[in-house]
């Protein structure tokens, strides 16, 4: 959806109000006259969209595990935490950025552990490599040129998601529960890792059944 500049007359108690609410929601003024325009007239936007499909993946996560949802001061974020079993219990961070503009991509989620461990580095980032040689064995012929969107760093993993093949599926329920699916295989599959370092063959196997299982039964974006 583009945007274009427009001239509206407001009475002063009008913008007070509103610059107040705009403050509250960590906004600007003319997002909010925006937002609520569109939810009056049933004229959806972006924002109401990542709106949407963060409240649906709140609602599916909440409650599973050790999983904490933290909503940022961003219309187009959310961070997932995570509990790891392993020294000094570090939390692992799931951060989910909806793009305003969707096609063919949705969004991102970026992988982290906030550590000063050099030690834990190598491991998560011996882990991601791996995670990515599954994606691109199993998945790359959904993504174009034949290569998952997909970028493993020092500590950091960053993966893009793509709208499904299907437009019937792209629904924000149906998108929001693709996600959560894609989150929580790969938290179940990083601690069993974890679990594993010391007999990391067995512990690389287990994961790559559980990868080929989840792309049988998930919705692959």
């Amino acid at each position: 959806m583009d945007r274009n500049v427009y001239s509206l007359v407001l009475i002063d108690e009008v913008v007070d109000a509103v610059d107040k609410m705009a403050y509250e929601k960590n906004t600007s003024r003319s997002n909010l006259i925006n937002q609520i325009l569109a939810e009056y007239l049933s004229c959806p936007t972006p924002e109401m969209r990542m709106r949407d499909i963060f409240e649906s993946v709140d609602r599916l996560m909440t409650g599973l595990g050790s999983f904490q949802i933290q909503f940022q001061p961003s219309d187009t974020m959310i961070s997932i935490r995570s509990a790891l079993r392993y020294r000094y219990k570090p939390t692992i961070r799931y951060t989910l950025e909806l793009y305003r503009l969707c096609g063919p991509t949705l969004g991102e989620l970026r992988v982290s552990a906030r550590t000063q461990s050099q030690s834990l580095l190598s491991i998560l980032t011996d882990f991601f490599v791996f995670w990515s040689a599954l994606e691109n064995k199993y998945i790359a012929s959904y993504f174009p040129e034949g290569k998952v969107l997909c970028e493993v760093e020092t500590g950091r993993y960053t993966r893009q998601f793509l709208l499904p093949r299907d437009e019937s599926q792209r629904t924000n329920e149906n998108l929001a529960a693709a996600i959560s699916d894609y989150i929580r295989s790969f938290d179940k599959n990083l601690k069993l890792y974890f679990s594993g370092l010391d007999d990391l063959e067995a512990a690389e196997e287990a994961i790559e059944e559980n990868y080929s299982r989840y792309v049988k039964i998930s919705e692959v974006i």
